[in-house]
């Protein structure tokens, strides 16, 4: 054999040898487990349709978990500090995230979103959180309008059976979201462990004719949206952000069938508006409407005549807009595929027609 032959003879061995201990070298490094990761993503992605059997639905413990919107603290009229007291008592229960669907849902005071709380800046805010004997997890208390360790997670872990108190002072103006913390926090949120609180300056916000409370909230459930029977959590899902649900207060149809807004024309609204998560945002919109104020934090630092505004997760802002036209308005997350899986509420606005803003009316 000739030295020429012998060399790429030589070479080739050599580049098989290298292939090999590269391909060992794979199997255990950084990249491997990159790829890994990938693939248990792409299969989540691919098993989200929701092939597996869902168990039939749960006896309910209420029909559903829905918080009605109109249902908010009457506005701060004082100016003096005081202080006030604030009782959250969590329930685990079954109900109806959909038509046809249950699922085990934790709540603050029986209800997605959890009660908005609303205070004033200054006031020493005592809150104490409750967790009758019957729930099966620990749970405890985050508001984001507090400033101290945890926003009072650090301090209210509460077992079942058990209940704590902890105090803060209201420093900072705005609107907040507040959720539980306990290990894991993400999971706990998932299950509808969200609210708001409200910190209003001294003598309060300016007036309006009505208040609404709605919070998103996104859910990542075993079978696919419309499955009927028991919605299990997924925790693939959530670790991958692919939720199957979004809703408004809890429920597909809390805002379009069974807690519609309604108001009318001439009248101003207030909307505070969050995003419980826990891992997506929203894009929030009212079809036909142009938000005369947009302020998240401080109300001294709105945007006027907004469109559409991000609020992102674990966050609240506030909406004023005033009515000039009769009709049905529907709210949205203007990523609008998240409309199809639940994102929609319906705003009822009657009174009389004027054609010089809008012609022809609507039938």
């Amino acid at each position: 054999m000739g030295s020429s032959r012998i060399g790429v003879l030589a070479l080739a061995l050599g580049i098989v040898a290298l292939a090999v201990a590269g391909i060992g070298l794979f199997q255990t490094s950084p990249l491997r487990a990159q790829v890994d990761e990938l693939q248990a993503a792409a299969q989540v992605a691919i098993d989200r349709v929701g092939a597996a059997s869902l168990a039939p639905s749960l006896s309910l413990d209420v029909p559903n978990v829905s918080r009605d919107p109109s249902v908010v603290p009457p506005p701060i009229l004082r100016s003096q500090p005081t202080t006030v007291s604030i009782t959250l008592t969590i329930r685990e229960v079954d109900a109806e995230l959909a038509n046809g669907a249950t699922y085990s849902f934790w709540t603050f005071d029986g209800t997605v979103p959890g009660p908005m709380l609303r205070v004033m800046q200054g006031d020493t805010v005592e809150v104490t959180l409750v967790n009758p004997a019957e729930n099966l997890g620990t749970h405890n208390i985050d508001l984001h309008a507090v400033n101290g360790p945890g926003g009072g997670a650090a301090v209210t872990t509460v077992a079942p059976g058990e209940t704590k108190t902890f105090t803060f002072k209201a420093l900072n103006v705005g609107a907040y979201v507040y959720h539980c913390a306990s290990p894991p926090p993400w999971h706990h949120i998932a299950q509808g462990m969200y609210g708001g609180i409200v910190v209003e300056p001294p003598g309060g916000l300016a007036e309006v004719d009505r208040e609404f409370y709605v919070l998103q909230g996104e859910w990542y459930t075993a079978g696919k949206f419309g499955d009927q029977g028991h919605q299990a959590f997924s925790g693939e899902k959530a670790a991958a952000e692919q939720p199957e649900y979004f809703t408004f207060n809890g429920h597909v149809a809390a805002l379009t069938e069974l807690h519609p807004l309604e108001a009318n024309v001439g009248e101003t609204v207030r909307l505070f508006f969050g995003t419980g998560g826990p891992n997506v945002g929203s894009n929030f919109h009212i079809i036909g409407e142009i938000f005369d104020k947009v302020y998240s934090g401080s109300p001294d630092t709105f945007i006027a005549n907004e469109e559409t505004w991000y609020v992102p997760p674990g966050s609240v802002s506030i909406f004023e807009f005033s009515l000039d036209v009769p009709g049905n308005y529907l709210l949205v997350d203007h990523a609008l595929y998240r409309v199809g899986k639940g994102a929609a509420g319906l705003l009822k606005v009657s009174g009389s027609h004027d054609d010089s803003i809008y012609s022809p009316p609507p039938n």
